[in-house]
C-alpha cells in the first residue's frame, strides 16, 4: 500500500513538473498563459507563402461546405442561440503552387479585447467553443480543394443565454521546420495572416 502511494505521488509530481516546464520553456502563447498580442511576438514572418493568390484561408459550413466569406474578406458566422454550430477552418496553399508547401498550420480564434484580460478564455464572452485554437500537419483532403496542400479541422460554437454579436480575430501561422527550445524565432520559417470573423446571434423564437 505504501509503495502504491509513493508511486502515485511520484507520478503527480512528474506531471506537475512537466506542465510547468512546458508553460515556461517558451514565450507566453497568444490567448493562453500570457497576454501576447499575436503570433509574431514569438515567431518570424519570413516564409515563402506571403502571396495571397495561392493562399487558402477559409471558413466553411461543415454540412454544406459553403464559405462564410464576405465581400470585404471577413467572415460572418450566424448561430442560433442555444444551438451548436460547427464549421471547418481550411488553411493552406492552392493546387499548382510553385513554392514548397508549409509543413504545419496553426490558428487561433481570439477576441482582441480579451487578450490582455486575466480570463482563462480569450474567446468572445457568452460563447461556448470546443477548439478555439489548433496546430495541424498539412495533408488533409476536402471536397472542393482537391490537389491543394491544406489542413481542415472542425470547430463548434454555441451562443449562450448572455452571448451577444461579437468580432473575433483569426490568427494564422503557416510554418516549416522546428523552433529552437526557448528561442521560438530560430530554426523555423513561417508566415502570419489575420482575418476578421464576426459572430451573429440568431434568436430562436417559438
Amino acid at each position: 500500500m505504501r509503495i502504491r502511494i509513493i508511486l502515485i505521488l511520484l507520478i503527480v509530481v512528474g506531471l506537475g513538473t512537466g506542465i510547468y516546464q512546458f508553460i515556461f520553456s517558451y514565450p507566453p502563447a497568444v490567448g493562453i498563459v500570457g497576454k501576447a498580442k499575436n503570433c509574431l511576438v514569438c515567431h518570424v514572418n519570413n516564409g515563402p507563402w506571403q502571396d495571397m493568390e495561392n493562399t487558402i484561408i477559409d471558413i466553411l459550413d461543415k454540412k454544406t461546405k459553403k464559405s462564410f466569406i464576405q465581400a470585404d474578406g471577413s467572415f460572418l458566422i450566424e448561430a442560433l442561440r442555444g444551438k451548436t454550430t460547427t464549421f471547418l477552418t481550411v488553411i493552406g496553399r492552392k493546387r499548382g503552387d510553385k513554392a514548397e508547401a508549409p509543413y504545419r498550420n496553426a490558428w487561433l480564434y481570439v477576441d482582441p479585447e480579451r487578450i490582455k484580460s486575466d480570463s482563462l478564455s480569450k474567446f468572445a464572452p457568452g460563447w461556448n467553443v470546443n477548439l478555439p485554437m489548433a496546430c495541424r500537419i498539412v495533408g488533409d483532403n476536402l471536397e472542393g480543394f482537391e490537389g491543394a496542400k491544406i489542413t481542415a479541422l472542425p470547430m463548434s460554437i454555441r451562443a449562450g443565454d448572455d452571448a451577444q454579436d461579437a468580432e473575433l480575430l483569426l490568427q494564422v501561422m503557416m510554418t516549416k521546420g522546428e523552433s529552437v527550445k526557448g528561442k521560438a524565432k530560430e530554426g523555423m520559417i513561417g508566415n502570419y495572416f489575420e482575418r476578421f470573423v464576426r459572430l451573429k446571434v440568431l434568436e430562436n423564437y417559438p
